[in-house]
């Protein structure tokens, strides 16, 4: 059988374009060297997907004691197997170049398309993200259940900690993944590759997340292991980028704990091509700064404290977006809980987002603030407890925009809240979490077998609105607006 898993494999890869015919033997016989197979019979390949192909290789090694039986063991071997049909990094680049002159786009979706084929992103595990949009007063809120990264077991685990520990690569973000062969406790990366980007002067990197939160999730990143910063090299560098790809949007997440990203020492923007709800939210009210009457400027309607620029100028606006970036790390306002600073520690910051529409440049300045109190120890401006039961996670980059990455525990967790809700039963265990919110529901809502999943997913899809409304640094209230508008004047006060 195993033959014909190899016939199979070797065929994917013509019919992919990542090998070509006449790689057809080297590659058949690179494959029989990672089997340990010193003899192979041709078989006829069977019409069958990529996972089911790598499967019974992987059962094969399992069985032959080639591979421990463990998820992270079985990923490190696959993707060695995949690392084999991966062209070199120079053919890569070489064929995005070629296609980066024909269009930005064509580029980019071919490159898309290779990740996935290579199997750097595997698209049978993202097909198991659940997926769904919660209409709310700020538009529809993107909801998913993240459940594509594997979750590791006790074996794997054990077997990570006992790893030698090494220093190379780095971290997650360094170019040296492409091609490591990983460990049990750094993912294989034999069948991914980047392409290199200049941004603002500097080596910068393209690659695809292999979780994929949303179409054509890129991540680009500093050639250097170079800490997070926000800055006016920052707000050039997004705005680049989108000038050599006018059709992604791209973000950074802040640099400061709590409200940034969960990777803080390497230098990293997000971006793709999709449109996020911030995005289509509309510009709630006009504002205008001193001196930079040709930007057109606004506070978006969003839960979140969002100022919104666009100008055709991108130098233009890139100085407004550093005078207001400026301003807002120095404002303090006691009145709205707004402090710049509590002894050393810096609490002002911001998550820009950069877009273009048409020949206008765009960005959305999200002003966040990370100071903790008894109260909210995980962040005054983070979801506070009683919201915790669905999200207790930092709000990054991706949920600012309006996309919610829940953990994968709720799939089941509602699951069985919906049999607890519908049969009368005590919120015991893992329900007990959601008790106070489950019983809150049954007071306001009528559930019946048919609607019960539905309502629910609706419900979770308003928490993580209330989520964002917690992380927004000036509330949407008459006093909320007024505290905007006195950061709003601050700006424009004389330098």
């Amino acid at each position: 059988m195993i033959n014909t898993y190899i016939a199979s494999l070797v065929q994917y890869g013509l019919r992919t374009g990542l090998i070509d015919a006449a790689d057809q033997t080297y590659i058949t016989n690179q494959i029989l060297q990672l089997m340990e197979l010193d003899s192979y019979e041709p078989a006829a390949p069977v019409k069958i997907q990529l996972n089911e192909i790598l499967a019974g290789f992987l059962k094969d090694a399992v069985d032959r004691g080639l591979c421990d039986d463990n998820i992270t063991a079985k990923d490190l071997f696959d993707t060695k197997l995949m690392g084999i049909l991966t062209p070199l990094p120079r053919e890569v680049r070489a064929k995005f170049r070629m296609l980066y002159e024909e269009s930005p786009e064509k580029a980019t979706d071919w490159f898309y398309k290779f990740s996935q084929d290579t199997d750097y992103i595997r698209r049978y595990r993202i097909e198991k993200d659940v997926r769904w949009k919660t209409n709310t007063e700020y538009g529809n809120l993107d909801i998913t259940i993240n459940l594509s990264k594997p979750e590791k077991d006790p074996r794997a685990i054990a077997a990570a900690k006992a790893a030698p520990q090494s220093e190379y690569p780095k971290c997650l973000l360094c170019p040296e993944n492409e091609g490591y062969a990983g460990r049990m406790n750094h993912p294989a990366r034999q069948n991914h590759r980047i392409i290199p980007v200049e941004l603002d002067g500097e080596s910068w990197n393209l690659q695809y997340s292999p979780y994929v939160y949303y179409p054509e999730h890129s991540i680009v990143f500093n050639s250097q292991h170079t800490p997070m910063i926000i800055n006016k090299a920052t707000l050039e560098k997004l705005l680049d980028f989108v000038t050599i790809f006018p059709h992604y949007f791209v973000g950074s997440n802040a640099d400061l704990p709590i409200v940034g990203g969960s990777i803080l020492s390497h230098e990293h923007f997000q971006g793709g091509h999709y449109s996020f709800p911030m995005e289509r939210a509309p510009l709630e009210r006009m504002i205008t700064f001193k001196d930079y009457e040709d930007v057109t400027a606004g506070i978006v309607k969003w839960p979140m404290s969002v100022i919104r620029l666009t100008c055709t100028n991108k130098e233009r606006l890139c100085d407004l977006a550093t005078k207001i970036l400026l301003q807002w790390r120095i404002y303090t306002d006691k009145d709205a809980f707004i402090f710049a600073k509590t002894g050393d520690n810096p609490h002002n910051t911001i998550t820009p987002i950069a877009r273009r529409r048409g020949e206008n440049y765009e960005l959305d300045l999200v002003l966040r603030n990370n100071i903790t109190t008894e109260e909210h120890p995980l962040g005054v401006y983070h979801p506070h407890a009683e919201l915790h039961h669905i999200k207790k996670e930092n709000i990054g980059l991706i949920e600012v925009m309006g996309l919610a990455v829940l953990p994968a525990r709720l799939k089941n967790e509602l699951a069985n809240l919906e049999t607890a809700l519908m049969e009368d039963l005590p919120f015991t265990g893992e329900l007990e979490k959601h008790a106070a919110w489950a019983n809150e529901l049954k007071q306001r809502c009528t559930f019946t077998r048919e609607n019960i999943g539905s309502v629910l997913k609706m419900e979770v899809g308003k928490v993580f609105a209330k989520c964002l409304e917690d992380a927004g640094v000036f509330k949407r209230t008459a006093d909320g607006k007024k505290a905007f508008d006195r950061f709003i004047n601050y700006v424009n006060l004389d330098d």
